[in-house]
């Protein structure tokens, strides 16, 4: 059912990094999720389920950040383990797809490495750090120093979807908050930091592969402009989702089919 799937970590020098692998393609397929108060490890099998469309013609990996995170670590740090695990893994000439924080992974990785970067998808991120993500940003982490992590949850929940699905769901939001504290508080904090250090813009005009671009017109955490502007600088193809927010890879039904329908263009 769940298409050959199991959980593994690469160790590198600097840490170790886990990662969900599946699919039963030969093209590789890398997912680099956002900030999120879960790690990668023990999630396969709704990693798998939620991206169960690339199964069968890709090689889906969905790879976590490092289990230890440096004081002071930036996205291009995140970026360089990123691609130090695709390399000890041999895997080159992919396809990536990152939402959020690995949406400005994502972009640094095809700058900095092309050879590692055959497509790119970028979903609700940003190339540069605005006044927006330095508010609900800020905000998470001075609760996370407090301890705060129900409120965390709350907000999250709050921000990144859209008012007809909170109407609809909200009654379930304290119980997934009653969930939220991360194993490593730590960690958490240094990773929400991290967001805050984009600066991708100067280095857009190094990503040559094709892109497609996606976001919400409603982001309360990115912005929407923030996805209009990456796809002006490269002058690629772009979907604005109207009325929704930072969770349109969830609420959008067709999210993962525009994706694929871009990957699977001209080869």
């Amino acid at each position: 059912m769940f298409w050959n799937l199991h959980e593994s970590s690469v160790n590198l020098e600097s840490g170790r990094i886990d990662y969900a692998v599946f699919g039963k393609g030969t093209t590789p397929l890398v997912i680099i999720p956002g900030l999120s108060l879960r790690d990668v490890k023990r999630a396969g099998v709704g990693l798998a389920l939620m991206y169960r469309l690339f199964a069968k013609d890709y090689h889906v990996y969905v790879f976590d950040k490092k289990s230890e995170i440096a004081e002071g670590c930036t996205v291009v740090d995140l970026m360089e383990d990123t691609a130090a695990a695709m390399y000890a893994l041999g895997i080159t000439d992919a396809c990536v797809m990152g939402v959020s924080l690995g949406g400005m992974i994502a972009q640094e990785l095809a700058a900095a490495h092309p050879d590692l970067v055959k497509k790119l998808v970028l979903g609700v991120t940003a190339s540069s750090t605005n006044d927006t993500m330095r508010t609900v940003v800020g905000r998470w982490i001075a609760s996370a120093a407090a301890g705060a992590y129900k409120e965390i949850a709350a907000d999250m929940l709050e921000v990144m979807y859209s008012a007809e699905y909170v109407k609809r769901y909200g009654w379930m939001f304290p119980l997934l908050a009653g969930l939220a504290k991360p194993k490593n508080e730590v960690r958490f904090i240094r990773l929400a930091k991290a967001c805050l250090t984009c600066n991708t813009a100067p280095r857009l005009d190094r990503i040559t592969c094709p892109t497609l671009v996606l976001g919400g017109t409603e982001d309360k955490i990115v912005t929407g402009e923030a996805s209009l502007e990456i796809a002006r600088a490269l002058g690629c193809a772009v979907y604005m989702y109207e009325g929704l927010g930072h969770s349109v890879y969830e609420e959008a039904a067709d999210f993962n089919k525009r994706i694929l329908a871009f990957l699977q263009e001209n080869g």
